[in-house]
């Protein structure tokens, strides 16, 4: 634990061989606003044994009055690599920022007043796009880079939340053996996290003030993406027991409903209406093939 009299956050970063973007969020990150209510530090957790984020960090280590710590996780496995940034954390609250993501110069002082004025355990924020070209028209038409978004205060269900943009107090994982759990190897370890933590009575809330944006790159804007996406997203909702059996049965009856009526909508839909339903019966299809243990995909998306 950090001692500086003033609450303390470790920020915690995972990477898999991508240092132009990590470069780019360390940049970003040294620069963050405090106004004198807390101190913060890095950990960045590389997640890949050739250790491609060293000199990254190195670098920014030796020019940045924010401290930095490095460490390696060699198996390739997001909750290995989020429990090792945690083990290396050192304040007296945690935040996950993911490394294609960037954050607003406000961006750990909202969340951390907004965890005090709640009075709650942790705080989530939006996650806005940012796209390095301009997308396909049926991509904006469609909005399926946005994200919901909500008023500050509001209280997160265990499907309202994820990583990308998290602060909570360190205090809630003494005890806990494992964050996050390996066995969601493709995904679906933030779900896992939140409902158990919400299962232990912790309280997350919005902060529609403490903005990060994502990197959109050109191969995230194809349909290939998406579909892939939503047969993985499918497949790795099951990993989580809460709400296994409702989710079944509505994907046996979504299945060959979507699967009846998708040519009749490639004909006559628009193409973002015709994709959106692709998406949705992928989704469902990701859920059944994860049943009979099957993964399309096989690896993060």
């Amino acid at each position: 634990m950090v001692q500086t009299g003033m609450p303390h956050i470790s920020v915690c970063v995972c990477t898999y061989k991508r240092p132009n973007l990590l470069e780019r969020l360390l940049g970003k990150l040294s620069g963050q606003e405090t106004s004198g209510q807390f101190t913060y530090s890095i950990v960045v957790a590389d997640n890949d044994y050739a250790e491609s984020a060293k000199n990254v960090v190195e670098e920014f280590a030796v020019t940045s009055s924010v401290p930095v710590i490095y460490c390696m996780e060699p198996r390739q496995n997001v909750a290995m690599a989020r429990n090792k940034a945690i083990a290396n954390a050192r304040g007296d609250y945690v935040a996950f920022i993911d490394d294609d993501e960037f954050p607003a110069q406000g961006w750990l002082y909202n969340l951390l007043m907004t965890c005090k004025a709640y009075n709650v355990t942790g705080v989530l924020g939006p996650v806005m796009s940012y796209f390095e070209h301009e997308p396909a028209q049926w991509l904006l038409d469609g909005k399926f880079f946005d994200r919901p978004r909500y008023e500050t205060g509001y209280r997160l269900s265990m499907n309202e939340s994820r990583t990308g943009n998290l602060l909570f107090h360190a205090r809630i994982l003494v005890g806990v053996k494992e964050p996050f759990r390996s066995e969601f190897g493709t995904g679906g370890e933030d779900i896992d996290f939140f409902a158990r933590m919400m299962e232990s009575e912790h309280v997350f809330v919005w902060c529609d003030e403490a903005v990060v944006y994502e990197l959109v790159t050109p191969d995230r804007c194809t349909r290939q993406y998406f579909v892939r996406k939503a047969l993985l997203r499918g497949n790795n909702i099951l990993k989580v027991p809460t709400g296994r059996t409702a989710n079944l049965f509505k994907s046996f009856l979504a299945v060959p409903f979507y699967g009846m009526a998708l040519p009749m909508m490639l004909l006559f839909c628009k193409e973002h209406t015709f994709m959106y339903w692709l998406i949705k019966f992928c989704d469902h299809a990701g859920r059944i093939l994860g049943l009979l243990r099957i993964n399309p995909i096989g690896e993060k998306v």
